[in-house]
Order: C-alpha cells, then sequence, then structure tokens
C-alpha cells in the first residue's frame, strides 16, 4: 500500500480462541505513533469482517457494495493509516475469521450452501442468510454457557489493545478507537471499560435504551444484549465511565435503528456529564442527514477528532 504496510496478524483472545486483524502501519514512523483500533459494523455481513473497513485486493462485488452502501465506497481504516495512525482492523466473534464454520454444523443447517461455488457473491449471500438465522440459537448457547454475547465481543476488543500494546510502532498513551452501528457499540464500551483507551468514535450507535422499547428492538442484533443493565447503566452511562476522555458521536438523522428523540436524550445526557466535569470541550456529537452509515463527512471530521486528542 501506498505510503503505509498492511500486514496480517493473529493473537489470542481467550485461552482458546483466536482471531485475525489487519495491522496497517505508516511508513517512515520515528517513533512510537498514535493508535487506532477500528471496529467493523454488523450490516448483517458476517462473512467478513476485517475487510468491509480495509481495502482489500480482488475484493467481490458483494463487499463493495456494502461498503459503499455503510462508508460511501471509503474504507476508513486504510484512511486513518493515511494519516499517520497505526490501526488494528481486528474480526470480532461470529465474523470473518471468526464466523460460523458450515464444516461443524448438522448438514440440514448447511445444506443450501453447497449450491454455490465456495467465495462466490451468492455463496457469500447465502452464508450471511444463514448465520442471520443462527443467531438465535448462538445466543441461547451463550447464555446457557453463562456469559453475554456482548461480553464475548467486549473481552475481544479489549484483548485487541493487549496486542497493540505489544508492538514497538505504538504509543501506548495515545490508542483510540472508532467504530460504525455494532462496532461503535462495542467502541463505547471499549472507551468506557478501558482506561487505556485515549479517546473514541461511535458512529451509529449512541441511544438510550428505553427508546428502543417495544417497537424498535425487531431491528436489532442478540449481540447488544446484556440481561438486565438497564437497571444499573444506559448506554450513555457507559460510554461516559472514562469521562472526561474525549468522546465523539456521530448520529444520522434518518437511521431507522433508533428514535430521533433517543439519540438526542442520549447525546443531552453526555453532554451534561462532560460539562458537570468542567470538559466540556471533549465531548462532540453531530448529526448527518443520512440513513445508517458513516460516509465520508463523517469520517473526515472522525479522523480530525483523533488527530485532535490523539496528536
Amino acid at each position: 500500500k501506498q505510503g503505509y504496510s498492511r500486514l496480517r496478524v493473529r493473537y489470542s483472545v481467550t485461552k482458546d480462541r483466536t482471531t485475525e486483524a489487519f495491522l496497517l502501519i505508516p511508513d517512515g514512523l520515528k517513533g512510537p505513533a498514535p493508535a487506532v483500533i477500528a471496529i467493523h459494523d454488523h450490516g448483517g455481513f458476517y462473512y467478513f469482517g476485517k475487510e468491509k473497513i480495509t481495502e482489500t485486493e480482488n475484493a467481490p462485488t458483494i463487499l463493495l457494495k456494502h461498503i459503499e452502501k455503510a462508508y460511501g465506497g471509503r474504507a476508513f481504516a486504510d484512511e486513518l493509516a493515511r494519516h499517520g495512525f497505526v490501526v488494528l482492523v481486528p474480526d470480532g466473534f461470529y465474523f470473518g475469521s471468526q464466523r460460523l464454520e458450515p464444516d461443524l454444523l448438522p448438514s440440514r443447517f448447511t445444506g443450501e450452501l453447497r449450491e454455490h461455488p465456495q467465495g462466490s457473491d451468492t455463496y457469500i449471500k447465502t452464508f450471511n442468510e444463514l448465520a442471520g438465522r443462527h443467531e438465535t440459537i448462538v445466543a441461547k448457547t451463550i447464555l446457557d454457557s453463562g456469559t453475554t454475547w456482548p461480553g464475548i465481543l467486549f473481552q475481544g476488543d479489549r484483548a485487541s489493545v493487549d496486542y497493540l500494546l505489544t508492538r514497538p510502532e505504538v504509543d501506548p498513551k495515545r490508542i483510540g478507537c472508532i467504530g460504525l452501528s455494532i462496532g461503535g457499540f462495542r467502541s463505547a464500551h471499549l472507551l468506557g471499560l478501558d482506561p487505556r483507551i485515549a479517546c473514541g468514535v461511535v458512529a451509529g450507535w449512541m441511544t438510550t435504551y428505553r427508546s428502543l422499547l417495544f417497537d424498535h428492538l425487531g431491528s436489532h442484533t442478540w449481540m447488544i444484549y446484556v440481561p438486565r443493565q438497564h437497571a444499573f447503566l444506559d448506554l450513555p452511562d457507559v460510554a461516559s465511565l472514562n469521562a472526561p476522555r474525549p468522546l465523539m458521536v456521530v448520529n444520522c438523522s434518518q437511521d431507522f435503528l433508533f428514535t430521533l428523540d433517543g439519540m438526542r436524550d442520549a447525546e443531552h445526557k453526555l453532554a451534561a456529564v462532560y460539562e458537570k466535569m468542567g470538559a466540556s470541550d471533549h465531548f462532540f456529537c453531530r448529526y448527518y442527514d443520512e440513513p445508517h452509515s458513516f460516509k465520508i463527512p463523517a469520517q473526515d471530521d472522525a479522523i480530525a477528532w483523533l488527530e485532535r486528542w490523539l496528536r
């Protein structure tokens, strides 16, 4: 890549599970540099993870269409690398290198996959539909095993911080996180749960849980469900746990996944926390006249935010 190198790395997220990630390293670093953990979306697209936000060779048409719809055609991880950030782009649990393995599932669940050439657009589309249908049984299995799907994702994200800290290219005091959709949800929790994160960007996932009840949860994944969390912490509460660490929220005014009131209420709650701490300038929220997405104008604003606080 012009201006940076892309490595494929693998590291442990638990004692018995690993993940793959892309590591983007800018050319000509003079010393430890600021780093960003870039977290991919859900989008009903399970076959790929890190490839959804990173430029890759010979990308299938179905992936390019997803990048166009969700990101305005630009993989933002590479744009961060062009701006001098070391960027780690991990696969989340159930995506990419951690996706379902059809060979390990009963054939009655996967027979339709055999009708398509592996890796073809039709195969990937069918796999995504299969994985979507399996979310409920996977969630039941996870809960019955004594954990939660978000907990698995958050553990993986904190392991990504662990990995970054092993890299000599990374300044450990200047690590940020950014993501869209479930990536934004994970970014909010990583900022709130891990004091090693110095700055965060949450795109397309900042609302109040109350506003999701009744008519909005049907559009969401099992990956957000933490039993009884709302009795103790709302999502903006979680995102503010390490305030006044700088936080930018990207909302889309046409986002059908959330109510505008829910997004506004979360914004106001966060703004009040930062104001009370005498750090109003450390929180910023902007609305874009778009459906659920993280397109180039929003990406540019987010990169400027990360540059402001991590340079």
